[in-house]
């Protein structure tokens, strides 16, 4: 781990790990997925791992101020630690996040403050996010999507925006999957 993950791990540790230990143990799962990709991201594996130990940094109760936590995330990130702005913008964008924004209307504000990260690493993002579990588990991106439109139940706004992003995370999980076989062959 360098330095930036480290730094990213503590701050999340220390934002997460005592009011929301499930997201912790999602996010400690998210950060080993990271680290499993650097073969195919090389020398943004720091920054790759540093974004998945701060996507989810937004739930945390003290960060709440529009609801949306990637965006929530994001500006703490950028307005109270001075984070790099591509690590604020992985964080703004994770997982296919401005869908959900326009879902909740913030898709806007969103794209104002944050353009997209860096292509390649967010999509690495959204392999890591999609095959792991609330608990930390590894889990296929079917079962991930699954699990999310069960655990939030049929017409809840995030139930919408998975199914609208499902075309783009499966993909993205598909690609990057690939690569990483391609690396151990």
């Amino acid at each position: 781990m360098n330095d930036m993950a480290a730094w990213a791990r503590e701050t999340a540790r220390s934002i997460l790990a005592t009011p929301l230990p499930r997201r912790w143990a999602h996010t400690q799962g998210v950060a080993a997925q990271a680290r499993s990709l650097a073969p195919i991201v090389g020398d943004d594996a720091d920054l790759l791992e540093a974004a998945a130990w701060l996507h989810d940094i937004g739930y945390a109760p003290a960060l709440v101020a529009t609801g949306f936590h990637p965006l929530d995330g994001a500006r703490y990130l950028r307005d109270v630690l001075g984070a790099q702005d591509v690590l604020c913008r992985l964080v703004a964008h994770h997982s296919c996040a401005i869908i959900e924004a326009a879902e909740r209307g913030l898709a806007g504000e969103l794209a104002e403050e944050f353009p997209p990260g860096p292509p390649a690493l967010t999509e690495a993002l959204i392999y890591c996010d999609m095959t792991t579990g609330p608990d930390g588990t590894h889990l296929t991106v079917e079962q991930r999507l699954a699990e999310i439109k069960t655990r939030y139940g049929p017409g809840h706004l995030v139930t919408r925006f998975i199914e609208a992003a499902s075309p783009r995370l499966l993909e993205a999980v598909h690609k990057v999957a690939g690569q990483l076989q391609m690396t151990m062959a």
